[in-house]
């Protein structure tokens, strides 16, 4: 791992840690300078802080991952130094939390139609807190042996 990563997911979106044990990794891994990009939602944020009090040598910047399509395609946007108390900010974000929710159970309905059954419950609880994503449904499809490996 390098000393600078710009481009972290935690347990609040589709990311394997929570944000206390990210922060803790990233210290002992010699990390200096670390954005939190969650998927759509910031709460992953002051927690993050909290727990990079521990290490002064870590500076965590604020940051956000947006979806948005193209003709054809889908792109990632990564913000940097958001100002993620910015009501207006939160306002979106909770629209695009919305439509990543309705494109996950769409992408549920058609693996059910394919045959590929997963059960909408089970991605939700894959998920806990966070915002549902195309991982929390390849760890459904996995659970059930429809693949075997995400």
């Amino acid at each position: 791992m390098s000393e600078i990563d710009l481009h972290l997911h935690t347990t609040v979106s589709d990311g394997r840690l929570t944000p206390k044990e990210l922060v803790d990794l990233l210290a002992r891994r010699g990390v200096k300078v670390a954005a939190i990009t969650d998927h759509d939602i910031t709460d992953g944020l002051e927690p993050a802080w909290e727990a990079a009090r521990a290490y002064p040598q870590l500076t965590i910047i604020p940051g956000i991952e947006l979806s948005t399509d193209i003709p054809g395609n889908e792109i990632h946007v990564l913000g940097y130094y958001i100002d993620y108390k910015d009501s207006g900010l939160q306002a979106e974000l909770i629209k695009f939390r919305n439509s990543r929710l309705d494109r996950a159970q769409q992408m549920v309905d058609r693996l059910v139609a394919l045959g590929m059954a997963v059960e909408w419950d089970r991605v939700q609880q894959i998920a806990g807190e966070g915002a549902i994503g195309r991982p929390h449904i390849a760890w459904a499809l996995l659970e059930k042996g429809h693949i075997s490996t995400i």
